[in-house]
């Protein structure tokens, strides 16, 4: 019997990958603007790809992308870029269409209700607290909980020890096959892939959605 649903946070609950790619364009225009001679959209292009190398949640990319492409950093350009970003990025940051009245009918249900994220606690709940999100969950495990990423058991582990269940009575819902649905089989546990969150071809998951209210069918 199916007690608890355990969610990945990025591409599942919000469309990280939209705003992270709006708000890396606002600041590739907002530097051209300050007087960096580049082509806006080559720019946020070569930025995003580099914000991904680099680190996604890392808080110095930009000053180490103009250093590493523009062999200096100009703080005036640093500064809009940043400014420019974080505005961008709390305007586009929402969750996909219907999750909070979702996550409310699973409550309903009497389902126990987690986050397992990769990312830090700080900006995992800063995500949550921005998309309207963050009243929903019982327990809320990241990587600074473990010191361990997903596929690694740790984390799911962490979210059903919190829980009080075992392992085999949650299902994780999650948009990454070798992270999210891999992980989680190994530990017996059911598994939903979010299908809209991906361009991965398949995931080898007990359910696929297309969108986030096909979750309800599945329970």
């Amino acid at each position: 019997m199916i007690k608890a649903v355990l969610f990945d946070l990025d591409n599942t609950l919000i469309d990280f990958t939209s705003f992270k790619k709006k708000a890396t364009y606002a600041a590739a225009k907002a530097m051209v603007k300050a007087g960096l001679k580049a082509n806006s959209k080559k720019l946020a292009k070569e930025l995003l790809d580099y914000y991904y190398g680099y680190g996604i949640e890392s808080d110095d990319a930009f000053e180490t992308f103009l250093r590493k492409e523009f062999k200096s950093v100009n703080y005036r350009v640093l500064a809009v870029a940043v400014n420019a970003y974080l505005h961008e990025k709390y305007v586009h940051l929402k969750p996909y269409p219907h999750v909070p009245e979702t996550l409310q009918k699973l409550r309903k249900k009497g389902l126990k209700l987690a986050v397992v994220s990769d990312g830090l606690r700080l900006k995992a709940w800063m995500r949550l607290n921005a998309a309207g999100l963050d009243n929903y969950f019982d327990v809320v495990v990241t990587y600074d909980d473990t010191c361990k990423k997903k596929p690694h058991r740790y984390p799911f582990l962490a979210a059903c020890k919190a829980l009080k269940i075992k392992p085999n009575e949650s299902i994780m819902v999650g948009d990454w096959p070798e992270r999210d649905i891999e992980g989680a089989k190994a530990l017996g546990m059911k598994t939903c892939w979010a299908k809209y969150g991906t361009t991965a071809k398949n995931a080898h998951a007990d359910y696929t959605i297309h969108n986030f209210t096909s979750l309800l069918k599945c329970l």
